[in-house]
């Protein structure tokens, strides 16, 4: 069987769901033992979501291979189970960067470059590019920003010549659309819908199924409306009513017969019915908790739960793992004092210190460390959390009061967080950290050991700054020790407290590995240590 493809756009307003729209039919047509991939296709001119503030774009999603990406490869990777790379996600920038490069080399020679076709050409070939490698029943792209934005204009034009350069049974488009209640009116309204497939219609493409967000159930009337006015069969309309949680859309898509009415438009050879028992196990567990604890979550984004959304859905991982309900409990790292620590986070059974960049917030991190270590609560650090655990120790065991990173006091006497060696000669900010999976050996015994279960492991980075080995000697006499170290660099990747409860601090970024079939060993064993700590309260 050769490679289908669907492409998942939207209208009306952005933040709909398309990701996660995306990703359920990805789920159905996989349980269904279909071969699928997803990506994203994002409308704005970065090269990538690297250099952007989390406040803009929430987070960055970093695949195995080292790419910066946008956070709804998260949501694929959670939902399959199957990892993402460099070529699930393009953005416009990269579209643009490709073909300058070409016409800077002399491939265009003669010719005047245009957005078509030499834009849209190098977008089609994206698109296609997961498809033409044979280890895809389908590739699903899903398609940034709305229909009418001058920017998503190109990749809609070439969404419209890939459909009438396939046969018809090999492309379907699924358009993502809002059909509000007005209160005032007491009714749900479909000319939003209406306007959006119409502006489809214009620029030449025709969904093939229509996705209504809505907050209240579609009536037959509702669908037989939009039916209509868009084109389509009433059977092509699909409710999608707001969940208590994003991984119950998959089970409401069943409902809806959305895999059915893909299966049989692309003409897949495909199961009969989806194979969900190991997701419906996880949602047992998720909505039937038999535990709960509260876990404050540090950090200088917490405004936006874009920012740390990774994390947040690993706690619900491992929280599902354990049959615990996490309450996560955002706290501003800005906002914490050694005055009021107690009163932030003294009710918590478990302290996760976030990652992050820049100087805003950390003393407010190290505080929180510092209150976890000294109150024996179970503690957390990724990434920069991980640092601002030993610029803590430093301080105030060792008696380093100057302790600090050189990221923010590049004159600090006692640097026990420096620049990484390979990163001081670079002058360029985009793609140059150390991105993606490394190999990291564990000490037996440890804590990461038994975490795990083995003594190898890879991990995903993101970061410039390291732990400074210097300092590692009169750390560990004082007991933080280092257990998990690169094998080729011998960098810092986890510290530990023996003697506290749980104490573990990574360099990497394990929330960017945990799915809903494999949560991560980290995330489990941190809600287990938090319930057990509730049971001593």
């Amino acid at each position: 069987m050769h490679t289908k493809y669907i492409f998942v756009t939207g209208g009306v307003t952005s933040s709909l769901g398309k990701g996660i729209i995306s990703a359920s039919t990805a789920k159905l047509l996989q349980a269904r033992g279909l071969r699928v991939t997803i990506q994203k296709f994002d409308p704005y001119i970065n090269v990538d979501p690297g250099t952007l503030n989390p406040y803009e774009h929430g987070e960055c999603y970093v695949t195995e291979d080292g790419a910066e990406t946008d956070l709804d490869l998260g949501h694929y990777e959670r939902f399959l189970n199957v990892y993402t790379s460099r070529a699930n996600n393009v953005t416009t920038g990269k579209i643009y960067e490709s073909v300058i490069k070409k016409e800077r080399e002399g491939v265009y020679l003669g010719k005047t470059v245009q957005v078509i076709p030499h834009i849209t050409d190098e977008i089609k070939r994206r698109m296609l590019l997961l498809g033409n490698t044979g280890h895809y029943d389908v590739v699903i792209s899903e398609i940034g920003g709305t229909v009418g934005d001058i920017e998503s204009l190109p990749f809609v034009e070439a969404v419209r010549q890939i459909q009438w350069d396939l046969p018809d049974e090999d492309c379907a488009v699924i358009h993502l659309t809002l059909v509000p209640f007005l209160s005032a009116a007491k009714e749900l309204k479909t000319k939003p819908t209406q306007h959006s497939v119409r502006m489809l219609q214009q620029n030449g493409l025709q969904p093939d199924v229509i996705v209504c967000r809505t907050e209240h159930h579609l009536t037959p009337d509702i669908r037989r409306k939009v039916a209509l006015f868009c084109n389509i069969k009433p059977n092509e309309v699909i409710e999608s009513i707001d969940a208590k949680s994003i991984y119950q859309v998959p089970l409401a898509m069943v409902d809806e017969k959305l895999d059915e009415i893909i299966i049989r438009k692309l003409q897949l050879n495909a199961a009969n019915e989806p194979d969900l028992r190991e997701w419906k196990q996880f949602l047992d567990k998720l909505f039937n908790p038999q535990h709960e604890v509260n876990i404050a979550l540090v950090g200088k984004y917490v405004e936006l739960q874009d920012a740390y959304k990774s994390i947040l859905e690993s706690l619900i991982h491992g929280g599902a793992a354990n049959e615990c309900k996490v309450n996560v409990h955002s706290v501003h790292s800005e906002h914490i004092t050694p005055a009021n620590v107690a009163e932030k986070l003294g009710g918590m059974n478990g302290i996760l210190v976030a990652p992050g960049f820049g100087e805003r917030g950390v003393e407010g991190k190290i505080t929180a460390v510092r209150y976890a270590r000294e109150q024996a609560i179970p503690f957390f650090g990724i990434c920069l959390g991980m640092q601002m655990a030993v610029v803590e120790f430093a301080r105030h065991v060792l008696g380093h009061p100057e302790a600090m990173t050189t990221e923010i006091n590049r004159n600090t006497p006692c640097p026990v967080i420096d620049l990484m060696e390979d990163q001081k000669r670079l002058t360029t900010k985009g793609g140059t950290m150390r991105l993606g999976a490394y190999k990291c050996m564990l000490d037996k015994p440890s804590l990461a050991c038994q975490i795990y279960g083995k003594t190898e492991i890879s991990e995903r980075h993101r970061h410039r700054y390291e732990m400074n080995s210097d300092y590692l000697p009169e750390l560990q006499q004082h007991g933080m020790i280092a257990t998990g170290r690169n094998p080729e660099t011998g960098l810092v990747e986890i510290i530990e407290i023996p003697s506290h409860p749980f104490f573990i601090g990574v360099q990497f970024h394990p929330e960017l590995k945990s799915t809903v079939e494999n949560p991560h060993p980290l995330f489990v064993h941190f809600v287990k240590a938090a319930l057990e700590h509730s049971r001593r309260q």
